[in-house]
C-alpha cells in the first residue's frame, strides 16, 4: 500500500514569515500539533506545539512578533506519495517523528500521521513499534 492511499491531502501550512501566533491559531483551529512550513509550496520546515512552548513561551518571546522561521525545525524529513507505507513507518520510527509531510515535485501534497498508519490493519505492528520508538522517554538534564 502506498502513502497516497492513507495520507491527508488537505494540509494546513504556514509561510516562513508568518508569526508564531498564527501557527498557534492554525493548530487550535485544526486541532493539530504540527504544521509544515513552506516557501512557496516547498516544505522548508515544520513547527510543532512543542517548538512554540520551548522556543517562544519558555524563552519569553512575543508570539505576535516572532516569525515561524525562527522557531521551526528546518529541513524536515519528507516522504513521497508513491512510498510504501511500511517504509514511511520505518522512517518515522528511526527519526522519531509523528507526522511526515508528503511532497511531489518539491510541492507539499499531503501529510501522514502515525495515527493514519495505525488504522491500517496491515500496519498495526509497524505503527506500534514506531510509536514505542518515537515515544521513548528522554532523560532530562538536571
Amino acid at each position: 500500500m502506498k502513502i497516497s492511499d492513507v495520507m491527508t491531502k488537505t494540509v494546513a501550512n504556514l509561510n516562513v514569515e508568518d508569526t508564531v501566533k498564527r501557527a498557534a491559531e492554525l493548530m487550535k483551529e485544526h486541532n493539530i500539533g504540527s504544521i509544515p512550513v513552506c516557501r512557496d509550496e516547498k516544505v522548508v520546515g515544520i513547527i510543532t506545539d512543542r517548538d512554540i512552548a520551548v522556543r517562544t513561551v519558555a524563552d519569553g518571546k512575543n508570539s505576535l512578533e516572532q516569525k515561524v522561521k525562527d522557531v521551526m525545525s528546518s529541513n524536515p524529513v519528507v516522504g513521497k506519495p508513491e512510498m510504501d507505507i511500511h517504509d514511511a513507518a520505518r522512517i518515522m520510527s528511526e527519526r522519531q517523528i509523528r507526522r511526515l509531510p508528503i511532497v511531489e515535485n518539491n510541492n507539499l501534497v499531503g501529510i501522514v500521521a502515525l495515527g493514519d498508519l495505525a488504522v491500517e490493519n496491515i500496519l498495526v505492528d509497524d505503527a506500534g513499534r514506531a510509536l514505542s520508538e518515537i515515544s521513548s522517554p528522554s532523560i532530562p538534564q538536571m
